[in-house]
């Protein structure tokens, strides 16, 4: 089931997510939503808050190449354990900042480690989109937005952008 997904600034964006302690089916379902909601939008990546809800889980999927399957992934209590000095400057947006897009410089490399949909423990490294991806996801988990890597002006700039949409859409609904 396709998800409501919140636009910035909104409160549960900006929260500390709380770790999965036991996987049961209706994460899983959520995790199916999100998947769902992702490929909808469209996007690559999703946190829970992004849809409401302050667990620990992300679903990401890369897969730029139309000629490919793809290749969804659902981590559970994501963290990066390692990360490479050599840094990688990406173009990011975000589903929650509509139309709004913005240079973010990350690690190139990072080594996640997450329980997958079967409660089992995965390790990865990962590099290029899905390191940059994967740690986007994440700072979602710890309440943290693209949009705090950047300067206090156009970081303002972008959420009175943000309240203008909201308010735009909230007169159409």
């Amino acid at each position: 089931m396709k998800r409501p997904i919140l636009i910035h600034p909104d409160p549960r964006l900006k929260k500390l997510c709380t770790p999965v302690a036991d996987l049961s089916d209706d994460l899983r379902a959520l995790a199916d939503d999100m998947l769902e909601t992702m490929y909808a939008a469209p996007g690559i990546g999703l946190a829970a808050p992004q849809i409401g809800v302050l667990d620990r889980l992300i679903v990401m999927d890369c897969e730029k190449d139309d000629t490919q399957p793809p290749k969804p992934v659902v981590m559970f209590n994501p963290e990066i354990i390692d990360s490479s000095d050599d840094l990688n400057t990406y173009e990011e947006g975000c589903l929650s900042i509509p139309e709004q897009f913005a240079e973010v410089t990350r690690p190139a490399e990072v080594r996640v480690r997450w329980l997958d949909r079967d409660g089992n423990l995965q390790e990865q490294d990962m590099d290029g989109l899905w390191a940059t991806c994967v740690q986007h996801e994440i700072d979602h988990l710890d309440g943290k937005l693209f949009i705090d890597y950047l300067k206090p002006l156009k970081r303002q700039i972008i959420t009175r952008k943000m309240i203008k949409m909201k308010r735009e859409m909230s007169r159409t609904a």
